[in-house]
C-alpha cells in the first residue's frame, strides 16, 4: 500500500482547490455558455475584439503571439469580423505582406455593446457584496494576479466607478489643492459641487462615467466623462493627488475617457481649461487633444485664460 507524503497531500489539497475556484469563477463571468455576453460571439472572438479596440492598427501576428493563440487560427476569427463588417485591413507601408488592423465603426459599436454587458455583469456579481466585501474581492484578485504573472507590469492603483462618499472627496480635494497650488478661492469649490451634483442627478451610465483612482485604499484621482450633446462628450475634473504623480494616473484616467467615449459612440471629446494648469494641459496634448479657443477672463479670484480643446475619435 502507499502512502503519500505530507507534500503530496498539499500538493492534491491545492490542485483541488485551483480546480474548484476555476469551476466557481467560469460559472460566475459567464463563460461556459455558446455564445459569450448573450452574444453570437464566442468568449475568444470578445476578447480578440477587446484587444482591436485598445490598440492602434496591431498586425494578426502581433495579435496571436501577445493572446498565445494559433495564428492561422487568429486568421480565421479576423476573416469572420471582416466578413461582418467589424474589421478593416490596411496594407502596411514597411511590410507589404503585413496588414494593419482596425475595427470599423459597426465594430466599435458591436464591441461597445459587448463592454457594456460586461460591466453590467460584473456590476451585478458585485451588488451582492458589500464595498468591504468587494475590497477583499478586488484585493485577492491583484494577489492572484500578481502570484500567476509576476513579470507582467502591474499598476500601482487600481480604477474604479464611483460610489457614495466619492463626490464629497472631488469636491474638497480640488477646492484644497486649487487653493493650495494656484491660489484659488473658494468660488472655484463651488463649482466643482454643481459640477458634481449634475452628474449624480443626471448619471446616465450608458454615456457617462467617473473614475476614481485608488492606491493603498485611499482615493488619489479622479475623471468625468459626461454628455454635452448626442454626438460629443465632455470630459471634466481631472485630478490627481500630489503623492501619486508620476505614476501615469494622469494618463491612464484620459485613456479611459477616450476609449468609453469610443464606445458609447461619441464622434468628439471637448475639455474647458485654464493656462496654468500646465501639467494637466501637456497630458491632454500627448492624449492628441488640440487646443481650438483661448480667453481671458477673471474667476476664482485671479486672472486667468481659458482653454477649450478637443479630440476627434473618427
Amino acid at each position: 500500500m502507499t502512502t503519500s507524503s505530507p507534500v503530496q497531500k498539499e500538493l492534491g489539497h491545492n490542485i483541488a482547490a485551483v480546480r474548484r475556484f476555476n469551476r466557481l469563477y467560469t460559472r460566475e463571468v459567464g463563460v461556459l455558455p455558446e455564445g459569450h455576453l448573450r452574444s453570437p460571439f464566442s468568449l475568444t472572438e470578445v476578447r480578440l475584439l477587446y484587444e482591436l479596440a485598445q490598440r492602434r492598427r496591431p498586425t494578426a501576428a502581433e495579435l496571436a503571439k501577445d493572446l498565445g493563440l494559433d495564428a492561422g487560427y487568429v486568421s480565421r476569427l479576423l476573416a469572420g469580423f471582416e466578413k461582418r463588417g467589424l474589421l478593416a485591413r490596411e496594407r502596411a507601408e514597411t511590410d507589404g505582406r503585413q496588414s494593419l488592423l482596425s475595427l470599423t465603426a459597426e465594430g466599435r459599436s458591436t464591441f461597445g455593446r459587448l463592454d457594456t454587458a460586461a460591466g453590467d455583469d460584473v456590476a451585478t456579481l458585485l451588488a451582492r457584496l458589500t464595498g468591504e466585501e468587494q475590497r477583499q474581492l478586488v484585493g485577492a484578485m491583484g494577489t492572484i494576479e500578481r502570484l500567476l504573472s509576476p513579470a507582467a507590469p502591474s499598476e500601482p492603483y487600481l480604477l474604479r466607478p464611483h460610489r457614495p462618499g466619492d463626490m464629497g472627496w472631488v469636491v474638497q480635494r480640488h477646492g484644497v489643492l486649487y487653493a493650495e497650488e494656484y491660489g484659488w478661492d473658494e468660488t472655484f469649490e463651488a463649482l466643482v459641487a454643481e459640477i458634481t451634483a449634475q452628474f449624480i442627478r443626471g448619471f446616465d451610465p450608458r454615456r457617462e462615467r467617473c473614475w476614481i483612482a485608488e492606491r493603498d485604499g485611499e482615493n488619489v484621482g479622479s475623471v468625468f466623462l459626461v454628455r454635452d450633446s448626442d454626438r460629443v462628450a465632455k470630459l471634466r475634473l481631472l485630478l490627481v493627488e500630489p503623492r501619486a504623480r508620476g505614476l501615469g494616473v494622469g494618463r491612464r484616467l484620459i485613456a479611459e475617457c477616450i476609449r468609453f467615449a469610443r464606445q458609447a459612440g461619441y464622434d468628439r471629446i471637448t475639455l474647458w481649461t485654464n493656462d496654468v494648469l500646465v501639467a494637466a494641459r501637456h497630458l491632454y496634448e500627448q492624449a492628441g487633444f488640440q487646443l481650438v479657443a483661448a480667453e481671458p477672463h477673471h474667476s476664482f479670484g485671479r486672472d486667468l485664460v481659458a482653454q477649450t480643446w478637443e479630440l476627434g475619435l473618427s
